[in-house]
């Protein structure tokens, strides 16, 4: 078994030449016995590729007959802020990732307009590698590193992407992936992409972990690779905590590099808003922190942080920043503008934490199944179907002016419905105290039957 930092070849020509081979033996070996007949193969119809996918709808297509932009790709209008518009009706909005009020911060959109003027968004034109550089990215990945107590950050575009092109690059056949149940799609695609062995452990249990590790361990001893664990600081669809601290006492026992998807984390959580790493004490135990600038940044991109050795390689093999344009230069700049408000403003945090806790009591104190957590996502847990979950969304958005996702299964076991709620620091007490009340009503109407209704309501209050 090995670190599974180890420096891999970059050229991949080893890799290459046994691939070839094995498609080689493989195809011999096919082309073999269709000849001789030793095995007689069933044969079936080629189909259209977009019939089938007409035919095969997934789990969330199968609800595209619903109309556009309301259940489904609504349309949030006016400036970013707990008050927008929704089908032409002023909402109360508790829908969006803007934990610390930045979006709309006069400074935030000066530093964005300024950079925009300056440079426009083609700057700066082409790959990083290539010629897409420049001193406001290597200063935005200067702070970033210092802010996370790493030894050096690399820009990513994307949060989505970066997340599964570091997994493909950190990991080859001979490695093991262990990953938290509960894990991000990103997380999950990264770890589809790959070729070796990957174990899932129940979410947050360090002793389904540790069982999953030792199984790891094993098999990475047989093949002479490393073991890579994978969680996220907050997730953010329950807003559980990710149990950092019990994952790097495993270290004691286990050779393992813990990479972190903190998302919901960053800007948030701990005492600087550097994120759950610091909000438990384990920041240095850390060995890629990952996190993207879409939720407490109010933007778009992302960035890993880490050792210096091991950002280097990274930077020479991560594919989508490889062969993908550099971040535009106003969300650099405005980046840093955004980073130096997270450091300086202290209150952005206190603020969230206490709309967080009042809406979090409130709805507990009112009965409602809610997970007992500290992060700002807040899951509300209603038993009932897609047609119910449908009726209460609507009732919520068009009598009780309140906006907020609702989650259906296949996202949620099936009879079970979640209004996610998502707190942030430009709320206020009164939107705590209106979405409540509303809340409360919403609850007496389901017990009744009231949503059991097949047809879409649209209903006056009690």
């Amino acid at each position: 078994m090995i670190d599974i930092f180890k420096l891999q070849d970059p050229s991949g020509i080893h890799h290459t030449l046994y691939t070839h081979f094995y498609y080689f033996c493989a195809n011999f070996l096919l082309g073999f016995i269709r000849l001789t007949g030793l095995i007689h193969f069933k044969t079936t119809r080629m189909v259209d590729l977009f019939e089938k996918l007409r035919m095969e709808e997934g789990p969330l297509a199968k609800y595209s007959h619903l109309p556009d932009d309301y259940f489904f790709f609504p349309k949030l209008e006016g400036d970013i802020g707990p008050r927008m518009k929704f089908n032409g009706k002023e909402v109360l909005n508790w829908s969006l990732n803007n934990y610390l009020g930045l979006a709309n911060h006069p400074e935030v959109r000066k530093a964005d307009a300024d950079a925009a003027a300056q440079y426009g968004l083609a700057s700066p034109m082409g790959a990083r590698m290539m010629s897409g550089n420049s001193v406001h990215h290597l200063e935005l990945e200067r702070q970033l590193a210092e802010f996370e107590k790493k030894e050096d950050v690399m820009l990513l575009n994307y949060g989505y992407q970066g997340v599964f092109s570091i997994i493909d690059a950190l990991v080859d056949r001979k490695d093991v992936i262990v990953y938290d149940a509960e894990c991000h799609a990103c997380i999950i695609d990264g770890v589809r992409l790959h070729m070796g062995k990957r174990f899932v452990y129940s979410h947050n249990s360090m002793e389904s972990l540790e069982k999953q590790l030792q199984r790891a361990t094993k098999l990475a001893n047989e093949t002479g690779g490393g073991i890579l664990v994978i969680t996220e600081g907050v997730f953010g669809m329950s807003g559980n905590m990710g149990d950092l601290k019990g994952i790097v006492e495993l270290k004691k026992k286990y050779n393992f590099r813990l990479f972190v998807d903190d998302a919901h984390g960053f800007g948030s959580m701990g005492p600087t808003g550097a994120g759950v790493g610091e909000e438990q004490g384990v920041q240095d135990q850390i060995d890629l922190y990952f996190s993207t600038f879409a939720k407490s940044m109010a933007s778009i991109g992302a960035f890993v942080a880490g050792d210096k050795k091991i950002l280097k390689y990274l930077r020479y093999t991560v594919r989508s920043q490889i062969y993908a344009k550099s971040l535009p230069m106003p969300l650099v700049i405005g980046g840093l503008k955004r980073l130096e408000l997270v450091k300086k403003h202290p209150e952005f945090r206190a603020n969230l934490k206490m709309i967080m806790k009042a809406i979090k009591s409130g709805l507990k104190e009112r009965g409602f199944a809610i997970n007992e957590t500290e992060t700002p996502p807040t899951p509300v847990l209603f038993k009932g179907g897609v047609g119910e979950a449908a009726n209460m969304s609507m009732d919520l958005r068009e009598n009780y002016g309140i906006f907020c996702s609702v989650i259906i299964y296949p996202v949620v076991p099936k009879d079970v419905i979640m209004f996610r709620i998502i707190p942030t620091a430009s709320h206020t007490m009164d939107d705590v105290n209106e979405t409540l009340t509303a809340f409360s009503a919403l609850k007496t109407k389901l017990d009744s039957g009231f949503y059991r209704k097949e047809e879409l309501v649209s209903v006056t209050k009690f």
